[in-house]
């Protein structure tokens, strides 16, 4: 038969490592996510369109069928013996939950993929762990975050707790809460603690001395806050001040500008009464006007940026509204609390944001946009394909160059 991911001709799977091809067929899964993102980009412009080269009309179903072999190609490597193999299929499954709705896909073969992540979690190595851990936040937002997820996150709860040792983790782990945990359930309650109990090991001693930093862990402590910071969005108000507000001199003591910006936007999401306010602000004014020549220009030019923000909330209570644009809708970012969730979203589908603000209900619901809306004919007709788009640059070139030949000529008339 013919193998989808790479066009070979093979036997089967057992005949093409005998044969010595295996570093092939590993090799071609790279071109997978490219090949799925092509076929989504070129079914979701228009409902047929025409091939450049070819002339022949190739229908969104069949683009959408061709897809969705690639997928369930993607789906039976993520068990293969090959580590490069199971590495291609979770970035080219991460690219494609991440840019489009795969919901009736995916329902259907939820069980399976949930198995094969918990083997790469179980059994992989760091990098196959952050790739997995991933996916399987992709797929608890593909999937809308209702019972299928929530069941999800239970079976994979403690694996990734016992993972926890990077960042990418501990992203997929709050990602994972907020979107499958019920609100004051055991989950929320115990990955809160989680978190927070990494994060807190960044903190000075009661000595004031700071820890050493172990390689990588400024990059997890910054996550676990992240993460933490999060899931506190999910707790009343009423439980707020019990959360305890970091403690703000390991920020201009931390050696990670991330973290350092991290626990600042947690301070402002926070937003309770602290008792000694007139130092916080003083800490705040100082990171917001930091000069320190021994950090990276960027860094020092980012930080006072979030710190400029995160000081004018808390002494004048003003926020400074952001509106997304995606198709014909907006979203309006109008609070802390709002960002943070939005950044958290942003960081792990990526590009694919809008689409998801778009079509996914999960989304629409947080955002408190509705259901997807159903764009009117007149509305969908001011897209055009992208043969025509071809055809119209061509057209364009050609009046150019015209114009620019007249130009020519009247200048050498002149001389």
């Amino acid at each position: 038969f013919k193998c989808i991911c790479c066009d070979e001709i093979v036997g089967n799977s057992d005949s093409r490592v005998k044969n010595g091809l295996k570093g092939e067929s590993a090799a071609s899964d790279d071109d997978v996510a490219s090949d799925i993102l092509s076929h989504y980009s070129s079914a979701s412009e228009t409902t047929s369109v025409l091939e450049e080269g070819t002339g022949e009309q190739v229908d969104e179903q069949t683009a959408q069928e061709e897809t969705e072999d690639k997928l369930k190609q993607c789906i039976d490597n993520l068990i293969d013996k090959s580590t490069k193999t199971r590495l291609a299929a979770l970035e080219s499954l991460r690219q494609a939950f991440a840019s489009r709705l795969l919901y009736d896909f995916l329902t259907e073969r939820r069980l399976t993929v949930s198995d094969s992540l918990e083997r790469s979690l179980k059994k992989g190595s760091g990098e196959e762990q952050a790739a997995a851990a991933t996916v399987f936040a992709l797929l608890c937002i593909q999937l809308g975050g209702g019972g299928e997820a929530e069941e999800g996150f239970k079976m994979l709860r403690p694996i990734l707790t016992a993972i926890l040792m990077d960042g990418t983790c501990a992203r997929s782990l709050g990602m994972c809460c907020y979107v499958s945990a019920a609100e004051d359930g055991e989950d929320l309650i115990k990955s809160l603690a989680l978190l927070e109990s990494v994060f807190m090991s960044s903190y000075p001693n009661r000595e004031g001395t700071l820890p050493t930093p172990k390689p990588g862990s400024s990059g997890l402590h910054s996550a676990a806050l992240q993460a933490w910071s999060l899931l506190v969005t999910l707790c009343p108000a009423s439980r707020l001040t019990v959360l305890h507000l970091p403690k703000t001199p390991s920020v201009s003591q931390s050696s990670d500008v991330n973290y350092r910006i991290a626990v600042g936007e947690t301070i402002a999401l926070l937003d309770f009464e602290v008792d000694d306010s007139e130092t916080l602000c003083e800490c705040l004014k100082s990171l917001a006007t930091d000069g320190n020549k021994h950090r990276a220009k960027n860094d020092r030019r980012k930080q006072r940026s979030i710190f400029r923000e995160v000081l004018h909330y808390i002494e004048n209570e003003d926020f400074t509204e952001e509106k997304i644009r995606f198709a014909v809708e907006n979203v309006y970012i109008d609070g802390w609390m709002r960002r943070r969730i939005y950044d958290a979203f942003k960081e792990i589908l990526e590009s694919g944001v809008r689409h998801h603000l778009q079509f996914n209900p999960l989304l629409r619901d947080i955002f408190g946009l509705g259901p997807p809306l159903i764009l009117d004919a007149a509305v969908k007709g001011n897209k055009i394909s992208r043969f025509e788009k071809h055809l119209f640059n061509s057209a364009a070139f050609k009046a150019r160059t015209k114009q620019r030949s007249k130009a020519r000529d009247k200048r050498a008339d002149v001389m």
